[in-house]
């Protein structure tokens, strides 16, 4: 099943809630000594996370689980980067990465148990079921089972645990069955309010479409950190008389921006001096240079602070 994101973190009479991960959404299941691990687009995994495959002999045979891919840092922090950069490796360059990076899979969903076909039950069965697996069979690494509450306060508790890279909560409701690709859960996403200085626009100086966004480092370079979504023309045009276009020795000339978040289209970007501060909503995700990973919404230009205002770029703890 999808999520669709909604404003406020409002757990309802008749819902349970879970804490959204920051990884790679996958199914596993395992047939007669087959294992399988799929990505939401169905992509086989299985060859980049060998630790996957070897613990799935813990499994009761023809069963399915829906759940999140995640690695953790030294720090106790999700590590998206470190996932990420999995996806490709093969073989003993797969099997060295598992060490070092070790993957773990939070199980949230049960589809399938020992041959039964279990997306027609109500929610509330199928985590019943989920928990009794984890507690027959003593599942350990690389399985963890996702927390599920129907308590307020606990989902206020979870809400807090943005440092560790925790995107949020997810809404399920407890009668309801597991429909693939159906958007019947619910997502609300922590976000924070951060400046950010703008480096580079799409669109015209008189009325821009997006914002591309940097701070300056420990080393006084001026880094990429993010790029808004699109402006409404009404907040675009509010830029005008803000934004002058860069000079020779904009500090990134020459440099290519993607045109979307997993795109290898490049962006035509016109660069402006990098002396605008603006205010932008974002999310907790970051990548390992400490950037945001999904795009910034727009609330308002800060003509009133200069670059200089504005923390310096650092990357998250490791």
């Amino acid at each position: 099943m999808l999520s669709t994101l909604v404003a406020v973190p409002d757990l309802r009479p008749g819902w349970a809630a879970e804490p959204k991960w920051d990884g790679f959404r996958a199914l596993v299941s395992v047939d007669a000594g087959r294992v399988m691990l799929r990505s939401r687009r169905g992509t086989e995994m299985l060859a980049a996370f060998p630790e996957i495959g070897a613990g799935a002999a813990q499994l009761p045979g023809a069963t399915a689980l829906d759940g999140e891919l995640v690695v953790w840092d030294a720090a106790g922090r999700l590590a998206f980067e470190r996932l990420q950069n999995r996806l490709q490796r093969r073989g003993a360059a797969a099997a060295r990465a598992a060490a070092e990076w070790p993957a773990h899979f939070v199980a949230f969903d049960l589809l399938r148990l020992s041959g039964t076909d279990t997306t027609s039950w109500p929610y509330q069965q199928r985590r019943a079921a989920l928990e009794s697996v984890f507690a027959a069979r003593w599942l350990s690494a690389p399985w963890a089972l996702c927390p599920s509450t129907t308590e307020a306060d606990v989902v206020r508790e979870w809400l807090t645990w943005a440092s560790v890279g925790m995107e949020g909560v997810v809404f399920k409701r407890l009668d309801d069955v597991y429909r693939p690709s159906v958007r019947g859960w619910q997502k609300y996403k922590v976000r924070e309010t951060s400046e950010a200085i703008v480096g580079a626009i799409t669109g015209s100086l008189a009325v821009p479409r997006t914002l591309l966004l940097g701070r300056y480092d420990d080393g006084g370079r001026f880094q990429y950190v993010g790029r808004t979504t699109t402006l409404a023309r009404a907040a675009g045009a509010a830029f005008a008389g803000l934004l002058a276009a860069g000079r020779r020795g904009h500090p990134w000339t020459g440099w290519s921006f993607s045109a979307g978040w997993g795109s290898q289209e490049k962006l035509n970007v016109t660069l402006v001096q990098p002396e605008l501060v603006v205010e932008v909503g974002v999310d907790v995700a970051r990548d390992a240079a400490g950037r945001w990973r999904h795009p910034a919404r727009w609330h308002r230009a800060r003509p009133d602070l200069s670059p200089a205002d504005i923390p310096r770029m650092t990357s998250p703890p490791r």
